[in-house]
C-alpha cells in the first residue's frame, strides 16, 4: 500500500526558510514521479514543483522559481522541498504526491497517491 508522510511544516517569518520532507513506503520511489502541491484557504490546489523518477526533469511553478528547490533521494525513498525567501503568499497546506510513471506533468489531477499534508504559515 502506497503511503506518503510529509513533515517540516511550521510557522516562519517572511524571508525565512523551511525544508519539507516526504517519505514514501509501500513502493519503490525510483519508479515514481513525485511532486509537491499546495492549497491555501479558499483556493484551488496548485502544483509547486514536480520531479521525474530519476531527477532528470524538475518543473517549478513560476511563483516559486528561484526560491524553492526540489530534490529526491531514492535510496531513502524521500523527496525534499527546500523553501527560501518565503512570503505570506506561500502560506498553505503542502501535499506530497506520487504517480507510477517516469514523469508526470505537474497537475494535481494526474497524481494517484497523496499524503495528508503539512501546514506552512508565513507570518510576522
Amino acid at each position: 500500500q502506497v503511503q506518503l508522510v510529509e513533515s517540516g511544516g511550521d510557522l516562519v517569518q517572511p524571508g525565512g526558510s523551511l525544508r519539507l520532507s516526504c517519505t514514501a513506503s509501500g513502493f519503490t520511489s525510483e519508479d515514481y514521479a513525485m511532486g509537491w502541491f499546495r492549497q491555501a484557504p479558499g483556493k484551488e490546489r496548485e502544483g509547486v514543483a514536480c520531479i521525474s523518477s530519476q531527477s532528470e526533469i524538475i518543473d517549478y511553478a513560476d511563483s516559486v522559481k528561484g526560491r524553492f528547490t526540489l530534490s529526491r533521494d531514492n535510496a531513502k525513498n524521500t523527496v525534499y522541498l527546500q523553501m527560501d525567501s518565503l512570503n505570506p503568499e506561500d502560506t498553505a497546506v503542502y501535499y506530497c504526491a506520487a504517480d507510477p510513471a517516469i514523469w508526470v506533468e505537474c497537475e494535481w489531477f494526474l497524481f494517484a497517491s497523496w499524503g495528508q499534508g503539512t501546514q506552512v504559515t508565513v507570518s510576522s
